[in-house]
């Protein structure tokens, strides 16, 4: 099992976007992939149908002291071996609800770890804050995506999310690696180019060397329930997150090679 987190400190920079459009191919490729909603605006769970007021369970009952099975939190989406644990709003609480408890930054990873012969794929959608839901998709993970819009805010949502980073990577002991997507990219906007500079300029080793465009298709997609990536694949925004999904699956694996070389 492959896990990845998807999160940035700054909403509406393309998160569920991202989630969506690279599970799906892997999906429809026979690989079966877990989607797992961990923001408490339950954008990923809306988006397959699944409205979070109303779920009757969620990832929230991962964090009570009942421990249920994960596999019975889990839903099918409309799209074949592509799997959902969707979100509810109580787990905006949580912070507070666990401010005196300990122990729960692992509670993520021993879900997964009774899933882990089920699913090849799982795809992490965090919420855009720093607290418990964050830190464990961030211990729970592989490889942590950013996605960032091309422009001024979002880079310093950018900024935020790799001091977070830090402080995990310390508490940790070892460095996560991450990949930095940028998303929205429209080139006739100096402002968008400007801010794509700035990328390559502040983190040229941890910046995907494309980008994500710009592409009214994305809505409509939203809007129906699907993947644009299964949608209308030779869409430009398609054609780009089919270009990512190569690319993360060769750095990952390229990684992960690189680790077991590695001495100790």
């Amino acid at each position: 099992m492959r896990v990845f987190a998807v999160a940035n400190q700054k909403g509406g920079v393309g998160k569920t976007t991202t989630t969506v459009n690279i599970s799906a191919p892997l999906a429809f490729a026979g690989r079966r992939c877990l989607l797992v909603d961990m923001d408490p605006h339950g954008s990923l769970s809306n988006y397959f149908g699944f409205a979070p007021e109303s779920v009757g369970s969620s990832t929230y009952q991962l964090f009570l002291n009942e421990a249920p099975d994960p596999k019975d939190l889990i839903v099918e989406t409309a799209i074949d071996k592509l799997d959902l644990m969707p979100a509810s709003p109580a787990l905006a609480t949580l912070d507070r609800q666990l401010s005196v408890k300990e122990g729960k930054g692992l509670v993520v990873v021993d879900a997964l770890a009774q899933l882990n012969k089920k699913y090849a794929y799982v795809f992490i959608d965090c919420p855009p804050v720093l607290g418990v839901l964050m830190v464990n998709a961030l211990a729970a993970c592989e490889r942590l995506i950013i996605p960032v819009q091309c422009e001024f805010l979002a880079i310093k949502g950018l900024m935020q999310m790799v001091r977070t980073l830090a402080m995990v990577n310390h508490a940790r002991g070892s460095d996560l690696p991450f990949t930095i997507i940028p998303t929205m990219f429209d080139s006739t906007l100096k402002t968008a180019v400007e801010s794509y500079a700035t990328l390559k300029d502040s983190y040229p080793y941890n910046l995907w060397d494309k980008t994500i465009p710009f592409d009214p298709s994305f809505r409509e997609a939203s809007e129906r329930g699907m993947p644009l990536t299964l949608l209308n694949p030779r869409a430009a925004g398609a054609i780009a997150y089919h270009q990512l999904l190569t690319s993360l699956l060769r750095i990952t694996y390229e990684y992960e090679q690189k680790t077991l070389s590695e001495p100790g």
